[in-house]
């Protein structure tokens, strides 16, 4: 009886990795989007939270390097001009920024991080991560409802609400430069929501590295 020939043995596809996601949620103040990213956060210790660089003095209890990189204004503009971050600003006189390097480390070894920016904070990431970013906007069910939200943080002033209601709505306003759109309505549903769309980022062909390898190994 003739045995027939043994074709040789493929050899193994190298394990497939995964580039890490930069996940930007914004939202006009009081939608939702810190409770949703902090809630993502505590369910997810593989989610990194990026520690941003600011100039403002420490209040009590800050820790450098743990709530933020306390720098100087000048120390401050250099990160910007030499392009150490990703996105920056300065809002009434004191600089807030993203730093780069530990950000872009992250992503290469796979893990996962989280901001909660406003608009202008997301156009910078994405312009400089185009293919690392995935956004999801937060908008509260109604206007009313929003302003009814802002009316019950007892640390807000009358004037500051309105400050802010005017802020939402140039916040809003941007609402379709994102990928995603939950409408927080109920805030677990909007959790759940959040996290559907950071599993399906992870998912994404191009971010799932050697995954051309793995497919070609099986012939095709």
């Amino acid at each position: 009886m003739t045995q027939a020939p043994i074709s040789p043995r493929t050899p193994p596809a190298a394990p497939v990795r995964r580039r890490g996601v930069c996940l930007v949620i914004s939202a006009p103040s009081g939608a939702g989007k810190s409770t949703i990213a902090n809630a993502l956060r505590a369910s997810e210790p593989q989610l990194l939270h990026s520690v941003s660089v600011t100039t403002r003095q420490p209040r009590p209890g800050e820790t450098d390097g743990i709530h933020y990189h306390f720098r100087s204004m000048d120390e401050f503009t250099r990160m910007a001009d030499a392009g150490e971050m990703l996105e920056w600003a300065t809002v009434f006189g004191r600089g807030y920024g993203t730093p780069r390097a530990p950000v872009e480390q992250a992503l290469s070894e796979g893990r996962d991080m989280v901001f909660d920016i406003d608009w202008q904070g997301h156009r910078q990431i994405r312009a400089a991560l185009p293919g690392d970013v995935i956004s999801l906007f937060v908008l509260p069910p109604s206007i009313e409802e929003l302003e009814r939200r802002l009316h019950g943080r007892a640390s807000d002033e009358a004037d500051e609400i309105a400050r802010r209601m005017q802020a939402a709505r140039d916040e809003i306003s941007h609402w379709n430069e994102f990928d995603h759109v939950i409408i927080n309505s109920d805030l677990d549903t909007a959790i759940a929501e959040a996290r559907a769309v950071l599993v399906a980022a992870r998912l994404e062909r191009h971010r799932q590295v050697g995954l051309m390898d793995l497919v070609a190994s099986f012939g095709i």
